[in-house]
């Protein structure tokens, strides 16, 4: 055998054996790469089912909340309206009634105009007057408006607001002696209080 044949024999089995281990560490890498990209494909299958079964509950909780605010927002708008319709109502009772009180009152005008335009005596005016407080009068008692009793009662701070004292012996201590003012109540409630003098009897008093 040459020295050139011994040569050649000596080298392939050194190529055989420097291949073999690329060949393996490709085909580690390979290995390696299919299973990077497998795990990954498990995991985001694993996602995709989690995902597909929060849908449904997102949307339930979704819908309950819309109608729970839709309900709210009516809820609130029907409150807003009977507010403002009960308002509406009061005012248009109240204009109602005040109309009502000021329509009786205008026939009173009418007279008291009448008097003013009236060439007649102070006799004749007063008498006309006189007339047109009845009027009044009457109107209020319809409306179920009545005088407080003053002169001769008892002094009531409940009904009667004292302007001061008198000395009266014809009339008895602490009761009214003078109306200076008439107070008015409607049913149970007070209008006004009357204005009173009280009288003081010294005599009534050391007696």
């Amino acid at each position: 055998m040459t020295e050139q044949e011994t040569e050649e024999k000596v080298l392939e089995p050194l190529e055989i054996a420097a291949g073999e281990p690329g060949e393996e560490s490709g085909a580690q890498a390979a290995d390696a790469e299919s299973a990077s990209t497998s795990e990954p494909a498990v995991a985001a299958g694993e996602n995709g089912e989690q995902e597909a079964a929060e849908p449904p509950e997102l949307e339930k909780l979704k819908a309950e909340r819309d109608q729970l605010l839709d309900r709210m927002a009516r809820m609130q708008a029907e409150f807003e309206n009977a507010r403002k319709r009960a308002e509406r109502e009061r005012g248009e009772l109240r204009d109602y009634a005040a109309g009502s009180v000021v329509e009786q009152f205008l026939p009173v005008l009418d007279n008291f105009q009448l008097a003013l335009k009236s060439t007649g005596s102070a006799e004749q005016l007063r008498s006309g007057v006189e007339l047109i407080v009845k009027q009044m009068e009457e109107i209020l008692r319809q409306m179920q408006v009545v005088a407080v009793p003053a002169e001769g009662e008892a002094f009531d701070p409940r009904v009667h607001e004292a302007l001061g004292a008198v000395e009266r012996e014809d009339v008895p201590d602490q009761h009214v002696a003078e109306e200076v003012r008439r107070g008015y109540k409607m049913r149970d409630r007070l209008l006004r209080p009357a204005l009173v003098r009280v009288a003081h009897n010294a005599k009534q008093v050391n007696e």
